[in-house]
């Protein structure tokens, strides 16, 4: 992280659930990214982790934070019901954002959504609802936003590796509904979850200068 950048936690109020998340902010940063985790993760994921690290050393702002509380979290390492559920991700997303409008210190940031796995559809969604400046999606099953796709306007990156061939074909259909400024990067050698050596190194590349270039005014 950079020097300037200190953490602070913040309990987010999104509708019907009370969330526990965490802000890295640079000094002079012009927007902020929320993740939005998927797949039974949560902002403890350490690949978002990773990513964020990388966003706030570029000078950017980040929001990690749980979309799922405690008891739903419980749940779902149960059954695996609500991690599918983007109806309710898209609801806890988009409740995050219009909670931020409301603090002080993020009115004059842009913002943009950095989506995993099934996350990316939640992000996706709630863009369509949201102000956001700018979408990434790692690994992410885009195609699960369903209709919502051809209203994003958000220009979206989504990024998969070249060894995840059922997700390449979902990104490819979902690339072709989108009606925003939109591109598919194909990271060499990377399979679902980025776990070869440099990969996740790459992606964390392709997010910074995709947010810099649409985060920064």
């Amino acid at each position: 992280m950079t020097e300037e950048a200190r953490p602070f936690e913040v309990r987010i109020a999104a509708g019907d659930a009370q969330l526990d998340g965490e802000v890295w902010l640079p000094a002079g940063a012009p927007g902020i990214v929320l993740f939005a985790h998927g797949s039974g993760s949560s902002r403890f994921s350490k690949r978002n982790r990773y990513v964020a690290g990388e966003l706030v050393r570029a000078g950017l702002g980040t929001l990690l934070f749980d979309l799922l509380t405690a008891a739903e979290e419980r749940i779902d390492q149960v059954d695996a019901r609500l991690r599918f559920d983007i109806s309710l991700l898209t609801r806890r997303l988009a409740g995050a954002t219009h909670w931020l409008e409301t603090q002080g210190w993020a009115q004059a940031l842009t913002r943009g959504y950095f989506g995993a796995s099934t996350g990316a559809a939640s992000a996706l969604a709630a863009s369509t609802e949201c102000e956001v400046q700018a979408i990434v999606s790692r690994g992410g099953r885009p195609d699960l936003a369903g209709a919502a796709l051809a209203r994003v306007t958000a220009p979206t990156l989504l990024i998969v590796g070249s060894r995840d061939p059922v997700v390449i074909d979902l990104n490819e259909q979902a690339l072709a509904q989108l009606r925003c400024e939109a591109r598919l990067e194909i990271v060499p050698g990377a399979t679902h979850l980025f776990e070869e050596p440099g990969t996740l190194e790459q992606v964390a590349v392709l997010a910074g200068g995709w947010f810099r270039r649409w985060l920064t005014p």
